[in-house]
């Protein structure tokens, strides 16, 4: 390969800080001009269709700087780590980055035909819609890091959904699910229905490491018990199937808990989920790179044989996998309860296969061993807001399901062509 069709690691991080400075720079720019036009009263035209643009196009910039200058001080000084420059390195990162690119166009595409969509409140939505998400494709990430998967997870969302909200219902509601129940501190329901996600976790868990059941199979079986068992307890009397609402105030501001509404009054604040999601991240980033269990997710999915040479106890792993999974399943479906201060035993349905697509779109391997937090951030913030734009714009229901199904065909093939090219 010619020299010509390298560039060093270190240039490249210096390069985009300055590709990120200038963004920026014109971002400020346009905020600055922008703020001039409204306050001479003037705000019409173009200036009032950009909502918030400027803003994006400034913390773009910033976003491209930080980027850059990590790349930059790892391997300042260091003239021997080298970027492929070449056509043939451009057409495998497209190939390899090609959904999310077509994503991304997608987006642009909505922000042009409906300017409103470019404002920081539909952004600080679209975050509080994914937060739930974020947690629930987590758990779904340790098991398809071992070449598995969960179809169950989205029953247990329902059921974590439906316990906690049947627990926590205004006294002086009229058709409370128990009505001699008294009021129970509000950690109680919740502790209480996780720990029931978890109990099924562990029997998926149990049925793929035991009986070396595929996890397709496993789950899905798993699946249908969890929600035959929702769906009776759902039946309950006096209930009979009824969605359950009346929730209490301190359940529901686990999910529409907003802070700084008076400091940011043009986002109405920040919601509770966003935080509670980047809890869940940075816990999650640890856990996977910085613990032995994390190593040991990685190993198994790489090569689960070589893995039990190496002493690993696989058997005890897989267990622990699928019931920290269902741990953030019943995370997630307690996060949509209080968020829509409601349940009913239908709540989470097709959550899992939004989940499955979200990790494989950021580069979770179905082959295992291959993955990172960063993509399955990535994955669900872009499946979140094309499914949210979608529905800016108009689309029918029925036409985002055709959409999302062809994202996930075309996101699972690129990623098996991977491998074929290996």
């Amino acid at each position: 390969m010619s020299e010509s069709k390298q560039l060093t690691c270190e240039k490249f991080g210096k390069m985009m800080s300055i590709i990120g400075a200038a963004i920026a720079v014109l971002g400020a720019i346009l905020i600055v001009v922008k703020n001039s036009v409204k306050a001479s009263g003037n705000l019409t035209g173009v200036w009032k269709e950009m909502y918030d643009l400027p803003w994006f196009i400034f913390l773009l910039g910033l976003g491209i700087i930080i980027f850059g200058a990590l790349k930059w001080k790892r391997y300042l000084g260091d003239t021997t780590s080298m970027m492929d420059t070449s056509p043939k390195a451009a057409k495998a990162f497209l190939l390899n980055n090609g959904i999310i690119l077509a994503l991304v166009i997608m987006v642009i595409v909505i922000a042009v035909k409906e300017h409103r969509f470019i404002q920081g409140r539909v952004l600080v939505d679209i975050l509080a819609q994914a937060s739930p998400r974020m947690i629930i494709a987590l758990g779904i990430c340790f098991t398809l890091l071992i070449a598995g998967t969960d179809l169950s997870a989205c029953r247990m969302v329902g059921l974590a959904a439906v316990i906690s909200a049947s627990m926590l219902q205004n006294p002086e509601y009229p058709n409370r699910f128990f009505p001699n129940l008294p009021q129970l501190p509000v950690f109680i329901p919740i502790v209480i229905a996780i720990i029931v996600c978890m109990l099924f976790g562990l029997l998926n868990g149990f049925l793929v490491a035991k009986f070396d059941m595929h996890p397709f199979i496993a789950t899905l079986a798993v699946q249908v018990i969890i929600y035959g068992a929702c769906s009776l307890y759902f039946d309950l009397p006096p209930n009979n199937s009824q969605p359950i609402g009346g929730i209490r105030p301190d359940f529901t501001w686990w999910g529409q808990k907003r802070f700084f509404q008076d400091a940011l009054p043009a986002i109405n604040g920040i919601p509770i989920l966003i935080p509670i999601a980047i809890i869940f991240v940075v816990a999650i980033w640890f856990v996977l790179n910085k613990t032995v269990f994390g190593k040991n997710v990685y190993a198994i999915g790489g090569n689960r044989e070589a893995a039990v040479v190496s002493g690993i106890n696989v058997f005890k792993t897989i267990l622990c996998i699928f019931i920290l999974a269902s741990a953030l399943y019943g995370v997630g479906g307690v996060l949509e309860a209080a968020r829509t201060a409601g349940a009913t035993n239908n709540y989470g349905v097709g959550y899992e296969l939004d989940a499955i697509a979200a990790c494989v779109v950021g580069g979770v391997s179905l082959n295992g061993g291959v993955g990172k937090v960063s993509g399955i951030i990535i994955g669900v913030l872009i499946f979140t807001i094309i499914q949210y734009g979608l529905q800016f714009i108009g689309v029918s229901a029925m036409w985002q399901q055709v959409i999302k199904g062809i994202i996930i065909a075309i996101a699972v093939a690129l990623d098996l062509s991977k491998y074929r090219r290996k």
